[in-house]
């Protein structure tokens, strides 16, 4: 069990003292001002009363931690619940179990009888490797509901509202969030389909039950993350026309892609931000377990298949929550891109992991670019520079496979091979008909104005037969 006790303890003097008084000659917490004590250790006379009432400082031992000062030893505690961050709405709130326990000094009364503060099950969780980590003004935080309910999510405040949510036991829920390092039978089925460009993508489908969950997630939770305007991928009453249509008849395109999105979005990262937006250090942990994965090799060991994680935990593809999550993550690098391109005079927007810059001053260029990787790399992603394009107006100008030279749209080419489709069309033939009237449906969404003559030959074409 875990265990805090429950006897007030007298805690050391702090390193600066306020100046003398009248009353208190050497002012708080000097010798002066302080009692001696049961095994001859001196506490200030207020510290000590303190200790009784109510007050008590707590400090954690830091001087076997690798990162810690040379010079620390005892590390104070903050648990005045203030923002987590400067600037930050976020509070601080601390789980007291969680808190360093204050040591009784030599030659105290401690009672033989200890409180029991949580129960075997949910320590053995608290303190699984799954739930590891370094940062230690993390471990302890418990959930701020009025920054929840600012942004309109879900209040959960434990697992056990999380499985409650999803309609499943918490014993069903930690099955799914639990990391672990040799899976006989993993969650996922990683097949490989082959790029336009050559090379290969990993996608990593979620078998049902687990694909299930993470579409309920997705409904309760990820769709209801703060993104920023400028982002028009996966989400509601956007798409690639909207994206386009930002960057029509503009002298200047810029083109740039980010290198391996998805699997940048790491586990820490999902975490972290559940955690500024409010959840406690538990709840965010499991929802970013269930929500990643790590790649995995198969090993043969003990007469038995075991699959290993050969990589960090990730957003892969395939999952029905990374999208949503790939655009909340990525809100702050949108605003700085955005605020970039407004200060020179360009248009942004992103669809997915492609950066389109707009504009008429073609000296900003180079700055652009510059900067923009600049920003990128600050915000821990990189680059694609094989996909980096710089498009004038003289050219094609192609922004999501849309045509941006003057109204957005397909290309001459493009409409031409389809209407020499239609004309070669058999109106029996059901297949054909379905593929250019899905076609053409594209073509009224980026172009009504081109698509209705060439809907119009389709019509007739079907007439026919």
């Amino acid at each position: 069990m875990y265990y805090a006790a429950t006897a007030p303890t007298y805690e050391t003097r702090e390193a600066m003292s306020p100046a003398p008084c009248k009353w208190f000659g050497a002012g708080l917490g000097h010798q002066s001002s302080s009692v001696p004590m049961p095994g001859g250790n001196p506490v200030g006379l207020l510290d000590w009363l303190a200790s009784w009432f109510g007050g008590r400082r707590r400090y954690r031992d830091v001087s076997g931690l690798a990162e810690a000062d040379a010079d620390l030893t005892r590390e104070r505690v903050d648990t005045g619940g203030g923002p987590l961050k400067p600037q930050h709405l976020r509070q601080a709130v601390r789980d007291a179990r969680l808190l360093p326990k204050p040591q009784p000094t030599a030659g105290m009364w401690v009672p033989g009888q200890k409180k029991k503060v949580m129960s075997q099950r949910e320590a053995d969780r608290l303190f699984s490797a799954t739930f590891r980590t370094c940062n230690r003004n993390l471990r302890d935080l418990t959930t701020d509901e009025e920054q929840l309910r600012r942004y309109g999510l879900p209040v959960w405040k434990s697992e056990a509202d999380v499985a409650r949510a999803l309609q499943i036991s918490e014993g069903q829920l930690r099955h799914y969030s639990i990391h672990r390092q040799r899976e006989t039978s993993p969650h996922y089925v990683t097949f490989a389909l082959n790029k336009r460009r050559g090379g290969h993508r990993l996608i990593h489908a979620p078998k049902r039950r687990l694909k299930q969950l993470q579409r309920t997630l997705d409904a309760l939770l990820v769709k209801k993350l703060p993104v920023s305007t400028f982002a028009h991928g996966f989400r509601a009453g956007r798409s690639v026309a909207s994206n386009a249509r930002q960057h029509v008849g503009k002298a200047i395109v810029i083109k740039l892609d980010l290198q391996d999105c998805f699997p940048s979005i790491h586990f820490g990262r999902v975490r972290g931000l559940l955690v500024a937006l409010g959840y406690s250090y538990p709840v965010s942990t499991t929802l970013a377990v269930v929500m990643t994965e790590s790649p995995r090799q198969p090993v043969a060991a003990e007469g038995k298949i075991y699959h290993v994680p050969v990589g960090p935990r990730v957003c892969v593809q395939g999952a029905p929550t990374s999208p949503g999550l790939c655009n909340a993550v990525l809100m702050r690098l949108d605003r700085r891109l955005a605020g970039l391109a407004g200060k020179h005079g360009f248009t942004f927007t992103r669809y997915a992991d492609d950066l389109t810059f707009a504009g008429d001053d073609p000296a900003k260029i180079k700055l652009l670019l510059t900067i923009a990787a600049c920003i990128v790399r600050e915000e821990g992603f990189r680059l694609n520079p094989q996909k980096t394009r710089v498009l004038r107006q003289g050219a094609r100008q192609r922004v999501t496979g849309v045509v941006v030279n003057d109204q957005p749209g397909l290309s001459r080419t493009e409409r031409r091979k389809l209407r020499a489709a239609i004309h070669r069309l058999d109106p029996a033939d059901e297949a054909a008909c379905r593929r250019i009237e899905g076609k053409l449906a594209y073509l009224q969404m980026l172009n009504p104005d081109q698509a209705a003559p060439l809907r119009s030959a389709f019509v007739a074409a079907r007439g026919r037969g």
